[in-house]
């Protein structure tokens, strides 16, 4: 496959019925590890076993994202009564990083992150990871879009909460920089009702930008809308993974327990395989089975 453009994949769906191809599978950690070590390496072990490409993970600047007045207000969490301990509960630093890298590693899977801020950003330069992904949140944030499209890096960017308006800012900076990039159409509710998933704004953010477009999904409903938006052309697919969606954790209830992303990871797998590629051909089994019921040839 042609990997010019950074990405494992050489074209841009125009059709409303695509040729389908198997998309990138993305296993989101982000924050369900919960500030443990042992909780994120079973969800790389999760992801690995279920098939996926790579696992992804977050990065804030607790300082810079949040402002002291949000840090001090009560909350009651695992590791304290306020925003700060819980915010700094969940947050993995370089040690941990560390070893996230060598067990990605070590198992085999690709590993990045959504940096949340610049200084994150330039922390995770060190990994020399293969993607940056901007997060639905930080799509408006233009001089950290400046900062990410810079690098060069292959990006996903996430459009959930946002406007065409909005979209075509970032769009004209990464291709000032000229980064590759590809949208990932998201719906930011967690979970996500089925009649807000609106999936046929993959073909119209495709049409607009002529940009490959992948889904970042949040539904509980899993399996047709995987499958539906592999149809429509989407070239990422991205979920939400957790051991138990009971846990603690405002992403934990929209995200794939184990049975279920090994389910997703299954349909993605079969579904191009299933479609073909649209070329009308008679099998080596169909001309024996043609013999057989075509007396008069």
């Amino acid at each position: 496959m042609n990997t010019a453009n950074g990405f494992d994949f050489d074209y841009i769906q125009t059709s409303p019925w695509p040729i389908v191809r198997r998309p990138i599978v993305i296993a989101e950690i982000g924050i369900n590890h919960n500030g443990s070590l042992e909780i994120a390496r079973k969800l790389i072990d999760m992801a690995c076993e279920a098939g996926c490409d790579f696992v992804k993970f977050q990065k804030r600047t607790i300082d810079i994202v949040y402002t002291p007045e949000q840090l001090a207000l009560p909350r009651e969490s695992p590791w304290g009564t306020t925003q700060r301990e819980q915010k700094m509960g969940l947050e993995f630093g370089e040690q941990e990083y560390d070893e996230i890298d060598a067990y990605c590693r070590s198992k085999g899977i690709g590993w990045f992150a959504s940096a949340w801020d610049i200084e994150s950003l330039k922390f995770l330069r060190k990994y020399d990871l293969p993607y940056n992904k901007v997060a639905s949140a930080m799509i408006t944030h233009l001089p950290f879009l400046e900062e990410v499209a810079g690098e060069g890096r292959p990006t996903f960017v996430s459009t959930g909460m946002s406007t065409y308006e909005q979209i075509d800012q970032a769009v004209e900076i990464f291709a000032r920089h000229q980064c590759p990039i590809v949208l990932m159409h998201s719906v930011s509710e967690y979970p996500a009702p089925v009649e807000h998933l609106n999936l046929l704004t993959i073909n119209s953010l495709r049409e607009r930008y002529g940009l490959p477009v992948g889904y970042s999904g949040h539904e509980t409903v899993m399996a047709n809308v995987v499958n539906f938006a592999t149809l429509l052309g989407a070239v990422a697919l991205e979920r939400h993974i957790t051991l138990d969606r009971t846990m603690y954790g405002t992403d934990q209830s929209a995200s794939l327990e184990q049975a279920g992303l090994k389910k997703m990871v299954a349909y993605v797998n079969f579904l191009p395989l299933i479609l073909g590629d649209g070329v009308k051909r008679v099998t080596e089994e169909e001309e024996k089975v043609a013999k057989k019921l075509r007396y008069w040839e």
